[in-house]
């Protein structure tokens, strides 16, 4: 089985040396598509976390409309929190989009990749999303129902779980743009979850380089 945790053992330069397998297996601890794990890894050597995060960009900007909601279902929803594989409660499966779906903690993660298993990827990137919500904890009861009510509106109008780049960011902060982005189309809409998802998968590549401390 993959040794899933050696990039954040041995940093850029350990992540550059492992073999495909086990770069993916890492790799879909930031974005829970395998194609993106498959195209990210094969990039490799990247020189340093710049180019690194670029092909991640790039990756994620290029996947397929199928492939973001793949990814998606690997996030909860924002204000619930994961279950300890990293998959969405009641999350459907890769590629489906449910209530689930993305929001926080969209498609199997890292169930879908070697190796991958709740201590693994999954495990990591349920850590990464209760670290990146962390700015739902203690807030106003108010504003967490909104949220969950703008979930439910938002999931109806779009199939998908609403995604957003949560790290830094107040529940307030957090609703304020669930109601903006409610009146996006379609289009404008997919194209703002792509930035969502790039942001979120640049923030966790880094922290897989990072080691141990990378994983709080």
């Amino acid at each position: 089985m993959p040794n899933i945790d050696a990039p954040a053992e041995a940093g850029l330069a350990g992540f550059n040396a492992l073999g495909a397998a086990e770069a993916e297996a890492g790799l879909l601890s930031c974005c829970a598509s395998p194609v993106f794990a498959r195209e990210v890894a094969a990039r490799r050597p990247c020189r340093d976390l710049a180019a690194l995060e670029s092909a991640v960009e790039a990756a994620v900007l290029g996947l397929s409309w199928p492939e973001v909601l793949t990814a998606l279902a690997a996030h909860p929803r924002i204000g619930e929190p994961p279950r300890d594989d990293g998959a969405a409660p009641g999350a459907p499966g890769p590629g489906v989009t449910g209530p689930d779906a993305a929001g926080s903690g969209a498609s199997g993660p890292g169930a879908s990749g070697p190796g991958a298993s709740g201590s693994g990827a999954g495990g990591r990137e349920a850590s990464w999303s209760r670290r990146e919500q962390s700015g739902v904890a203690g807030a106003d009861p108010a504003v967490l129902a909104a949220l969950a009510e703008g979930n439910r509106a938002y999931e109806a109008r779009f199939g998908h779980v609403y995604l957003v780049r949560a790290a830094g960011l107040t529940a307030g902060e957090m609703l304020d743009r669930l109601r903006e982005r409610l009146r996006n189309d379609e289009g404008t809409e997919r194209d703002v979850v792509r930035a969502e998802l790039a942001g979120i998968a640049r923030l966790r590549v880094a922290r897989l380089l990072e080691g141990p401390e990378g994983t709080a």
